[in-house]
């Protein structure tokens, strides 16, 4: 089913299954931010397990690391 066939089929729902399909994608969307969230979180747990992360106080130091 191509997009379009899905937005055709959504018009033509009641506004309670419109209000159902917003709540789940709204739910869905969510999850999917979540697991992407902890999948960075593991990601910088390696890479400060292997000494690549760099961290500072200092914010000229700070702006430095951000433009490399």
């Amino acid at each position: 089913m191509k997009f379009n066939d899905v937005v055709e089929v959504i018009k033509g729902l009641s506004t309670d299954e419109k209000e159902e399909i917003q709540l789940l994608l709204n739910q869905y969307i969510l999850e999917e931010r979540r697991d992407e969230i902890y999948e960075n979180f593991k990601l910088a747990q390696v890479e400060q397990q292997q000494g690549e992360l760099k961290f500072s106080s200092n914010i000229n130091e700070l702006r430095q690391l951000i433009e490399e």
